[in-house]
C-alpha cells in the first residue's frame, strides 16, 4: 500500500470529488443574481458553442442527466432564453439556440463565472494552472469523452 492509499480521503478520484462540489457551490452562488443554476448555464454554453445541439447531447457534454438539463432548459424558454427548434425531418428532436436576451444574459454571467474560476484557482501560479487543467481535461476525456468533443467549452 503506497502513503495515497492510507487515506481514503486522500485519493485522487475523491479529492476531485470534492474540488467539483465546492466550485459547483461557488458557481451556483455566483449564478444566483442572474436567475440562474449551472444547469441552466450549461446549456446556455452549449446552445452559444453548438447552435441546434440537442437537449441529450448538452446533457451528456455537461454529465448531468437528460432530465435535469430538461428541467433547466425549460425554465430558460419560460424566460425567453433559449428557444426549442425542430429540425425538418426530425420532428422528435428538440434542438436549442439561444435567444438575444439570453446572450446576453450568458455573457454577464460568463464575466462573474470567469473571476469565480481565477479567485478559486488564485493559490497556484499560473503555469501550475496550466498543468492542472491540462490534467484534469485528460481525465475528464478518459471518463467522459462527450465533455470534451470539440464543443463542450472546456
Amino acid at each position: 500500500m503506497n502513503h495515497l492509499d492510507e487515506n481514503p480521503d486522500r485519493r485522487t478520484g475523491y479529492v476531485a470529488w470534492q474540488i467539483g462540489q465546492i466550485m459547483a457551490s461557488k458557481i451556483e452562488r455566483t449564478l444566483r443574481p442572474f436567475q440562474l443554476t449551472l444547469a441552466q448555464n450549461n446549456a446556455m454554453t452549449q446552445a452559444i458553442l453548438d447552435p441546434g445541439v440537442s437537449g441529450a447531447t448538452a446533457a451528456r457534454r455537461a454529465a448531468i442527466t437528460p432530465q435535469s438539463m430538461g428541467t433547466a432548459v425549460n425554465g430558460l424558454v419560460e424566460r425567453g432564453l433559449l428557444e426549442r427548434r425542430t429540425t425538418p425531418g426530425d420532428r422528435r428532436t428538440q434542438r436549442l439556440h439561444i435567444t438575444e436576451a439570453g446572450s446576453r444574459l450568458h455573457a454577464q454571467a460568463l464575466k462573474a463565472v470567469d473571476a469565480t474560476h481565477a479567485e478559486a484557482l488564485q493559490a497556484l501560479t499560473p503555469t501550475e494552472q496550466e498543468q492542472a487543467h491540462a490534467l484534469l481535461l485528460k481525465l475528464l476525456a478518459s471518463l467522459n469523452p462527450s465533455a470534451v468533443d470539440g464543443n463542450s467549452g472546456l
